[in-house]
């Protein structure tokens, strides 16, 4: 009897990449992409995968996972059940926070969360560092150290009175993370204009969950992705915008790109598929829709979809935040608050890729070109792969981990607050019927999701060290101010 050379093999399914999709057979040696081509020999395990897709594992790289606000919440999610969500919802890696609040030590705050992460992860998974107390410590030895100790990202806020972060400090922020190649994330926002708008309504009593979608201007939104450019342009500094919302704050981030400048963003199933009158329902119920920054226009979805397909936006990822509809959570503040008081965020681990798949590859989103599945595994699974440095994920290459999900196009389910793995206890998304879904789901090799079962141990997902690879390296391009050949000779980088 000859022994097999592969472990498993993924035979007759149609393989999806971002760049075309084929029929082809997927062969798996420890853990590890072996082969992909026609008429593999066998496996000592084999997985027919005959009318399905085989594709990337999905990567979420913007999920907040068993994290503590600045008001002390701390969100519905445990790393088990995040990361079983998310797996089936077809994803395989995942990028979470490690969240550092004022007052808190940045080193004290990761050693924190990997624990966490190492208790509980069932897939594999990195963290962004979010910087809310850029003191001389932080900026000046616990961020060089850590980001050498493979987390190659950064996140701020631009609001929030508890954890923003003003300009003159961003700006030592990005020096920082260009002297030690990271990434940096931006939540852009006005803080200024967010915080007027907010009082002025709470003090003319509109105070429903509604009134939290015009409590966010989307002017505030343009202004401060201009102001962060600005900031990352001075310094030569890459950055990543988060969650952009309005076709405004697309068109900031355009011409950025169109100018040179390394700009990358990101936009999240909310704002392709919500507007804000989700959030106008009876009593708090609209509670269940409040996100930030909110959901605003279908014209804003058009051009939000426009601009992925043009590449001006490169990822969708979900923002998970799950805040649960009870005193935990959301209505902490008692049955009946304001929408100030009200915690902000929506559960999406598990529906970003179902809804992105309807929408890609059942449906055919006219400004794709007929490449919907082509844009559905460069989006949600190249792209984070390539921008956040995570080698060996997003796409199914020989030596390549094997994070594998295996889509039925033809299954059609109705999403509901009870198929969901989370622990939210309700989705945003309920009643909303997709055509597509991941039936099974691999991590190097090994199922996470099969049967519809989970069957992977919590604490078998691995975390991520990473550099800040090509997309955290500066351009070179400095603006006049910065280059010694035309301020006088100052040295300033």
């Amino acid at each position: 009897m000859t022994m097999s050379n592969y472990d498993l093999v993924i035979r007759g399914g149609t393989v999806g990449t971002a760049t075309a999709a084929f029929p082809a057979d997927v062969a798996v040696k420890d853990g590890r992409i072996a082969a992909v081509g026609l008429g593999l020999p066998a496996g000592a395990r084999e997985i027919d995968a005959t009318g399905k897709f085989v594709l990337p594992g999905g990567i979420d790289t913007h999920a907040h996972v068993e994290q503590v606000s600045a008001n002390g919440l701390t969100n519905a999610d445990t790393f088990e059940s995040a990361t079983t969500s998310a797996a089936f919802g077809g994803n395989t890696t995942l990028i979470a926070f490690a969240a550092q609040h004022r007052g808190l030590d940045l080193r004290k705050v990761v050693d924190d969360y990997a624990a966490l992460g190492r208790r509980g992860a069932l897939i594999d998974y990195a963290f962004h560092l979010i910087v809310a107390n850029p003191d001389r410590k932080t900026i000046e030895t616990d961020l060089p150290a850590l980001i050498r100790e493979g987390h190659a990202s950064i996140k701020v806020f631009m609001t929030y009175d508890l954890i923003k972060v003003d300009d003159e400090p961003l700006l030592d922020l990005l020096l920082t993370a260009r002297q030690n190649r990271a990434l940096v994330c931006v939540h852009a926002e006005n803080h200024g204009m967010i915080s007027w708008m907010g009082k002025r309504l709470v003090e003319k009593g509109y105070t429903a969950p509604k009134y939290h979608a015009i409590s966010h201007p989307r002017g505030s939104e343009a202004e401060a992705i201009n102001r962060l450019i600005a900031a990352a342009e001075l310094l030569d500094q890459p950055i990543m915008v988060f969650h952009v919302s309005t076709a405004e704050g697309a068109a900031v981030v355009r011409k950025a790109r169109g100018r040179g400048l390394k700009v990358f963003a990101e936009t999240c199933p909310q704002y392709l598929f919500m507007t804000k009158a989700d959030l106008d329902r009876p009593g708090v119920e609209g509670a269940k829709w409040m996100c930030s920054p909110p959901t605003r226009e279908v014209a804003d979805q058009d051009a939000l979809w426009q601009a992925l397909a043009l590449g001006d936006l490169q990822t969708v990822t979900s923002d998970h935040a799950p805040y649960r509809l009870d005193e935990t959570g959301k209505l902490a503040a008692g049955p009946n608050p304001n929408f100030k008081q009200i915690a902000n965020g929506m559960p999406g681990l598990e529906t970003r890729l179902p809804l992105l798949f309807d929408a890609l590859v059942s449906r055919g989103r006219p400004e794709f070109n007929g490449r919907g599945i082509e844009s559905f595994v460069q989006l949600t699974a190249t792209a984070p792969a390539a921008i956040y440095n995570l080698p060996g994920k997003g796409a199914l290459l020989p030596g390549y981990d094997a994070d594998i999900a295996i889509w039925d196009p033809a299954r059609t389910v109705t999403i509901s607050d009870d198929i969901m793995h989370d622990r939210t206890g309700f989705t945003p998304f309920a009643g909303t019927v997709v055509r597509g879904w991941p039936e099974r789901v691999l991590r190097r090799g090994e199922d996470v999701v099969a049967d519809g079962m989970c069957k992977a141990a919590p604490g078998s997902g691995r975390w991520l060290g990473r550099t800040g690879g090509w997309a955290a390296e500066p351009t070179g391009k400095l603006v006049a101010d910065m280059d010694p050949r035309r301020n006088f000779g100052a040295e300033l980088l």
